[in-house]
This record gives structure tokens, C-alpha cells and sequence, in this order.
């Protein structure tokens, strides 16, 4: 089973970002579930969101304490503890920022991305989550960026959805390609 964290504040797509991973996932004809944990639902606060995919069905519902990875749509919550916590050792740390992992002290396998500025010149808005999911995609190997294009189609359309499809492809091509898929693969048990 991978398991994924993604954490950021409301009004960037966290919970978005959960349900569009998890289609792509099942799709691509793996079993999924996604679902989001926030307190004041307002704009600005703290959101998790949880994406679980397996190629096998499974039953679990609970917030995930221990992710394979995850992603952080605001690197102002690295300050919060609770944001790193339970990483399994090996994890992966997608972070949204203009800063690298070394400046923001952060060890292990880490790769910061500026989904905030690519989303600004493509979207012309400020929300990260279609860059970073494109990001994470590209780096893990584990789904294929093509198909969180396909999932996009299934919510945006017109103008909107060729400026995602613009966004993600930007996305992915300013990351490294596998350099997580190692771990992708021992986690699922190949």
C-alpha cells in the first residue's frame, strides 16, 4: 500500500489534489481512497488531505500517521511539527517553495518544487496542487502523468482544463523522472 500526506492551507487544492490522485490511481486500475482532515474551514487554515492506493482492495478508513510520502502545498507549515511527522524512514518530501531542501533544513529525499509560480504563470492563480500532483507523479513513476491529465478532463473543461494540462506538463518536466521509483517499487512489494 503507498501512502500519501499532503498538507497546505485552505484555498490551494488539498482536498482537490487527494481526490484527483486518487482517481488517476484508480484508473489506472488501482483500489484508492481519499479524504481530507481540517479544522476551521475557512481560507488560510491547515488542511491534510490522505490518498491510500493499493493494487489489492483494502479496508482501511483511518487518517494516515506513517506516509510513504508527502506533499506540502506551504512550506511555512514545516514549522509545525505534526507536518513531518510519521514519515516512514526512506519517505519522500515533495515541498512547494522557491527554496531548496538544504535552506529549508530538511534531510532524507527531498525535492522542493515553485508549484506556486508555475501555477501563476499558467493558471494565473496561486493554487499549486495540479503541479505539484504532476511533480509527484514524475518523480515517483508511480502513475503516469497522462493519466492525472485524463482525470483532469473528468472535472475541468474549455480553457480551464487546457491551462492544468499546460500546468502539469511544466510540472513534470522540471522535476527529475523516478528518482523515487526505488522505493515506489520495494513499498509495493516488487
Amino acid at each position: 500500500m503507498i501512502e500519501v500526506r499532503i498538507h497546505g492551507r485552505g484555498g490551494q487544492g488539498n482536498v482537490a489534489a487527494s481526490y484527483l490522485l486518487a482517481g488517476t490511481a484508480i484508473d489506472q486500475g488501482w483500489h484508492a481512497l481519499a479524504f481530507p482532515a481540517f479544522g476551521a474551514e475557512r481560507r488560510g487554515a491547515p488542511v491534510a488531505a490522505f490518498v491510500r492506493m493499493d493494487r489489492r482492495p483494502f479496508g482501511r478508513r483511518d487518517q494516515i500517521a506513517h506516509p510513504d510520502y508527502l506533499i506540502v502545498q506551504d512550506d511555512t507549515l514545516l514549522h509545525d511539527a505534526a507536518t513531518l511527522a510519521g514519515l516512514k524512514p526512506g519517505g519522500g518530501i515533495l515541498v512547494n517553495s522557491a527554496r531548496s531542501a538544504a535552506e529549508l533544513d530538511l534531510d532524507g529525499r527531498v525535492y522542493t518544487l515553485p508549484a506556486t509560480a508555475l501555477a501563476e504563470e499558467h493558471l494565473g492563480r496561486p493554487v499549486p496542487n495540479t503541479a505539484l500532483l504532476a511533480a509527484f507523479l514524475t518523480l515517483t513513476g508511480l502513475l503516469p502523468v497522462e493519466a492525472l491529465s485524463h482525470e483532469l478532463g473528468r472535472r475541468f473543461h474549455g480553457a480551464v482544463l487546457d491551462k492544468n494540462r499546460s500546468l502539469i506538463a511544466a510540472a513534470a518536466e522540471a522535476v527529475e523522472a523516478d528518482i523515487w521509483n526505488e522505493e515506489v517499487a520495494h513499498a509495493a512489494g516488487a
